[in-house]
């Protein structure tokens, strides 16, 4: 069990400016009632993995991945994984689980995450996610049971079949409001929706429950505001970085129409592959579209969290603001 700190201590070591280190190796000290889930959410591009190295490197921490697209394999340029180098520095978990042929639902995704989680409390007493899908983050941190129903191909092969605009107008008919939450170009979350409709006869939303976890959950939320720009320099890496390469890689690996090459950036890459359109006009498409899914990110953090908003840009400076906020919220 971690020692306990007095509160006057915390404030003493506030009050002084201490360095990061000293003040997260307090934090890091006390004895909690329950253990410790740090959050570190935002929208794409808003700087969380260099936060999370940060965070994770005072406190020896893993980062646990909450980012959707992150769970599969072969998938590093365009979801913009932690590179080689980064994950050298601290321990990354929750990444590469699954070919992307093989998609994780929610449900699965809570029976890998969890143990993963209780391993990090076990060792010590907290641990640290970060992403930006907010869903998983709820599923995880406010207990979200989604119902449980197992994949079927046979139905996913259809709907496939039917094209995502006519599957996400199904769902809007029966689900508007898992259709409000689910982008439109949003095809394994759609036919995921679907999928819970024709096995059990009702909605998704109706069938989802909360149970959350025995954890005490603290959220810090990077909303910066140049995120356009950061997007726009996040995208022309990508292309620079080889995202065409990795599609055309993909596509000779699990075929063209795997749903996960439809999401933003693999699809414009698809389209620059087959001629439809050229790579500046590809990168143009890929920054408008991502900019859209950060504002529905910061949309449902708005609604579905509270996070602790940490400004400025700088790495070590967020941390120490982390760490300030940390002691004032378990002091």
């Amino acid at each position: 069990m971690a020692r306990v700190v007095e509160k006057p201590v915390l404030q003493r070591a506030i009050y002084h400016r201490e360095p990061v280190s000293a003040l997260l190796a307090i934090v890091a000290g006390m004895d909690q009632p329950q253990p410790l889930t740090i959050v570190l959410l935002g929208p794409t591009a808003s700087g969380k993995t260099a936060l999370a190295i940060e965070l994770a490197k005072a406190l020896d921490l893993a980062v646990l991945n909450v980012d959707s697209r992150q769970l599969y394999l072969h998938m590093d340029v365009g979801t913009a994984k932690p590179s080689p180098a980064q994950r050298a520095e601290v321990r990354h978990e929750l990444l590469d689980l699954r070919e992307p042929n093989n998609p994780i639902n929610l449900q699965e995704f809570r029976a890998i995450a969890e143990p993963a989680i209780a391993a990090e409390h076990q060792r010590r007493g907290m641990a640290l996610l970060a992403g930006g899908s907010g869903l998983y983050i709820k599923g995880l941190t406010q207990g979200m049971q989604p119902p449980a129903v197992p994949p079927q191909p046979s139905l996913r092969a259809q709907l496939g079949a039917l094209g995502q605009a006519t599957c996400h107008q199904l769902l809007a008919q029966a689900d508007p409001m898992a259709a409000t939450r689910i982008g439109a170009a949003d095809s394994v979350r759609t036919q995921r929706a679907l999928e819970v409709i024709y096995a059990t006869g009702q909605s998704l939303t109706s069938q989802q429950h909360h149970s959350p976890p025995p954890w005490r959950v603290v959220e810090f939320g990077l909303n910066p505001s140049n995120g356009r720009q950061r997007i726009t320099e996040r995208t022309q890496a990508l292309y620079r970085d080889g995202l065409v390469a990795e599609t055309q890689a993909l596509i000779q690996r699990y075929g063209a129409d795997l749903p996960l090459l439809q999401t933003i950036g693999y699809g414009e890459a698809k389209q620059v592959l087959t001629g439809d359109l050229n790579e500046q006009t590809a990168i143009d498409i890929t920054t408008q579209r991502t900019c859209q899914f950060a504002k529905r990110q910061r949309t449902w953090f708005r609604r579905q969290h509270q996070p602790i908003w940490i400004g400025g840009s700088d790495p070590d400076q967020q941390c120490a603001q982390c760490l300030q906020e940390l002691a004032r919220v378990l002091g």
